[in-house]
């Protein structure tokens, strides 16, 4: 792991190591199959059976026979019902996992079978099959022994009278499960995967030991991706690459993922490495892009911004940053998802003469010391100032290309790298002009209203361009509530048509994952989704 971890809380987790170490612990409903990227029934014995009743829709689950929690008992809809309970909570630190459930307004248990339940939305999404199943199951018996929650309904959490007379015993449950999953309170993290923790010395590994008799074990054929074939897993900490990499070339680790590009090029060429390890670059769902800042003068009128975009010559910024282990994009929908992605959109290319007649188009008048223009009453010159997080190489590399292509085409171009919180403060403060950037994504779920949507375009919201429109914002209404997959492509086509046009989210190309994994071992599932290879599944070639 490149970063420490600050708790193991499956509710209230942040970083993506940590969340791959949960994923051994905890099962969801459904799961991610990485060995070809697909949905599958995780706790879930099938997915769920679905039902459009007017503004609401039903979905049913049936909980494996086999599922059960680490004392023996088995996992049924009461579980799933006080999760989402936890999930709704106040006083509860579920910030980042309540929006996720926020369209889930009640459920439903069976009274004749414990083990199936309905998920009562409001509207409908395709997304919804994946939402409604995709949070850790949390085993009531063992964190509400007491039943504090078992009296309260789900809906009655969003009425603030019924919070308010219940508010002792919502705080009372709240205090044990905030305090869970930190180093000193570990003895609540059992969930109902294959391993349990074992040990955790902060700052210098995470390990976790398989179960004896998982049950996970018997589910057969249809249960094949659930795994927990290693018996001991060792997660170590290794903030600086150059000692994670000499770890790996000593055969100290079995697998190592994000090596940076150069490094990974040169183990490509490393004949003795290659003997022991197999060295992967699956297509990831990472974007790189370049953000403008569409509230300056300067930056309001869309030709500016065409003529920047022109400018940022991918092709080259891929080959210097990525040494082409990147795949160029027209829009933040990864080309891998062809049904979704706008083939039909050509990317900018890299022309300094169009760039310079889109300035010419947009008022800018070209002067001896560069383009020039009336705004607000006064004579302007077109300068930018480029900002990005300290320490990132991409980022400068890609800054400094810029900049040198900018200055043969007349625009002065300053370059400013900023430690990361410097850099948030002056993107929610929307103080800048233009950034690099990265964001990272799936192949399920394309909610771009937080990115675009003008109502997150004020001062430390998502939407940092300050990119929205009336039809942008009714289109990304539409893509939210679209009910076939049909409708969802043509509507997310025309929002990559309407981004490509206004240039003020630019995106660039998505990288492509480096990782090593030991030949010894077979069966490894390597993909472009994090954390990009499936570790319980590991089995040693014989």
């Amino acid at each position: 792991m490149a970063a420490d971890i600050s708790s193991l809380n499956p509710v209230s987790y942040s970083e993506l190591e940590a969340l791959q170490i949960i994923n051994l612990l905890y099962n969801s409903l459904l799961t991610t199959d990485l060995a070809d990227n697909t949905l599958k029934p995780g706790l879930a014995s099938s997915m769920p059976q679905v039902e459009r009743n007017d503004s609401l829709t039903l979905f049913t689950y049936q909980i494996r026979e086999e599922a059960e929690w680490a004392n023996g008992s088995p996992v049924t809809g009461a579980d799933v019902a006080f999760t989402l309970k936890v999930l709704k909570a106040p006083f509860i630190n579920n910030e980042n996992l309540s929006p996720q459930v926020e369209f889930i307004r009640d459920i439903v248990l069976n009274k004749s079978n414990p083990r199936q339940f309905t998920v009562v939305c409001t509207g409908y999404t395709p997304e919804m099959e994946l939402l409604t199943g995709d949070f850790f199951i949390l085993p009531a018996y063992l964190l509400d022994p007491e039943g504090l929650f078992a009296g309260i309904a789900l809906p009655s959490l969003a009425d603030s009278s019924i919070v308010l007379r219940n508010k002792g015993r919502i705080q009372s449950l709240a205090d044990r499960l905030n305090r869970m999953g930190s180093p000193g309170s570990t003895e609540l993290l059992s969930g109902s995967a294959g391993y349990t923790l074992e040990r955790w010395a902060k700052g210098q590994y995470v390990t976790v030991k398989r179960k004896d008799n998982w049950w996970g074990n018997t589910t057969g054929a249809d249960g094949r991706h659930l795994a927990a074939n290693p018996a001991r897993i060792s997660f170590q900490v290794i903030p600086e690459n150059t000692t994670a990499l000499l770890a790996l070339k000593n055969r100290q680790l079995d697998v190592l993922d994000n090596i940076p590009v150069t490094e990974f090029v040169q183990l490509n060429q490393d004949k003795v490495f290659l003997k022991d390890y197999e060295l992967f670059s699956p297509q990831g769902f990472s974007l790189v892009y370049a953000g403008l800042n569409t509230r300056t003068p300067k930056l309001k009128d869309k030709r500016t911004r065409q003529a920047i975009a022109h400018l940022l010559d991918v092709e080259n910024l891929i080959k210097a940053t990525q040494q082409s282990y990147a795949t160029p994009t027209v829009g933040p929908i990864p080309p891998s998802v062809k049904k979704f992605y706008h083939q039909n959109l050509a990317p900018y290319t890299f022309s300094e003469q169009k760039a310079m007649a889109l300035l010419k188009s947009a008022g800018w008048i070209k002067e001896q010391n560069g383009w020039f223009r009336q705004l607000n009453g006064k004579k302007e010159q077109l300068t930018l100032e480029i900002i990005y997080i300290a320490g990132n190489t991409v980022y400068e590399q890609s800054a400094l290309i810029f900049q040198q292509h900018a200055a043969k085409a007349g625009i002065p171009v300053t370059v400013q790298a900023l430690e990361s919180n410097y850099f948030n403060q002056k993107i929610n403060g929307r103080d800048f002009d233009m950034f690099f950037r990265g964001i990272s994504g799936n192949p399920f779920v394309f909610n771009f209203k937080p990115l675009f949507h003008s109502t997150y375009a004020g001062p430390g919201g998502f939407n940092t361009t300050g990119f929205g429109t009336p039809e942008s914002d009714a289109l990304l209404d539409a893509i939210n509530t679209a009910e076939t997959e049909a409708d969802k492509a043509r509507l997310l086509k025309k929002l990559q048509a309407i981004l490509h046009e206004e240039a003020a989210f630019v995106s660039l190309y998505y990288r492509k994952e480096k990782l090593a994994i030991h030949r010894r071992f077979s069966n490894t599932k390597v993909s472009g989704l994090s954390p990009y290879y499936d570790v319980s599944s590991f089995m040693l070639k014989k």
